[in-house]
């Protein structure tokens, strides 16, 4: 991580002088990790599972897609499961007796049936693939069906992807486990911290929550406290387990969130540590030099976040 730029005075003159170039160079950055990753698995002979698993806002779902996108470049057809589509029906769940199903804890899954349907499409043969549907909290009855070729690839994205607990049944030479997060923090020229790495992740967070899922920035703040706890309690005892590790810091970010993140945080009817904790991040933003989303790729990971905002 030596080789981030990771300091304001960076980020603020090229947000200055030359938006465009400070998003050329977040884009490509973290486009050169990818395609590494991508040659990695073209190179490995056999069908290929890829565990991908993450915290919140770290960029698992466009990451994933990309390297589906990469992998089709390279001849190599995928497909992206969700883990989330392996969830036991709701009235299974741990907890739900008593009223308090634990969706977080790993044993929510239905861990035989994802092991069977991994370990089936690794023979080539077409295997059907459960569908989770939300709405009711059950499966669908209706799964979709795919079938992996010699050089295929399937990737495996969710919270869980690296727990033992999910791949002990699963052939070792044929994984490939990949850690992301944004692993960076953003420094001062004194050395002091900006942004540390939960606050960039919650920045994404709360802009992704507004835009899509209608959630305002006090809902967003008391969901987080329980995404951290599963996030401690489930992924991070095992994020030393992944082959690679993938840093999914965007030093654009701050500048192009800023003036969207600033008025939210200051409007919102936050109190004690939450409204601390909002004060904090608009000081910290104002710090850095606006840039508009309008220039920003359409492909970019933080367009998980900003959707066509500027477009």
């Amino acid at each position: 991580m030596s080789n981030i730029p990771n300091n304001l005075d960076y980020i603020n003159n090229l947000a200055q002088n030359d938006p465009a170039e400070l998003i050329r160079r977040s884009e490509a950055r973290f486009d050169n990790i990818l395609n590494e990753i991508a040659e990695r698995v073209h190179s490995d002979s056999g069908r290929e599972i890829v565990m991908l698993a993450g915290p919140s806002a770290s960029g698992k779902t466009t990451t994933a897609r990309k390297l589906s996108e990469k992998f089709a470049a390279l001849g190599m057809q995928t497909h992206v499961l969700s883990l989330d589509d392996f969830y036991l029906n709701r009235e299974d769940i741990p907890g739900f007796a008593e009223g308090n199903p634990d969706y977080e804890t790993v044993t929510a899954l239905d861990l035989p049936l994802l092991a069977a349907t991994l370990n089936h499409l690794l023979t080539g043969k077409e295997t059907e693939v459960p569908v989770f549907d939300f709405t009711v909290g059950r499966r669908s009855p209706e799964a979709r069906k795919i079938q992996l070729g010699a050089g295929d690839a399937i990737i495996v994205e969710g919270l869980h992807a690296l727990n033992p607990e999910v791949t002990k049944d699963l052939p070792g030479e044929n994984l490939l486990k990949i850690y992301i997060s944004v692993s960076s923090r953003i420094y001062n020229t004194t050395g002091k911290i900006v942004l540390n790495k939960r606050n960039l992740r919650f920045i994404r967070r709360l802009v992704r929550d507004y835009q899509f899922r209608a959630s305002s920035v006090e809902n967003t703040y008391q969901l987080w406290e329980n995404v951290r706890r599963g996030e401690d309690a489930y992924l991070f005892p095992y994020r030393h387990l992944a082959d690679l590790s993938v840093n999914s810091i965007h030093l654009s970010a701050p500048c192009l969130f800023r003036d969207m993140v600033i008025p939210m945080l200051e409007s919102a009817q936050l109190t004690g540590e939450m409204r601390q904790d909002a004060d904090r991040l608009v000081r910290s933003l104002k710090q850095f030099v606006p840039v508009s989303p309008a220039i920003l790729p359409k492909d970019s990971l933080l367009r998980e976040f900003l959707g066509k905002t500027g477009l």
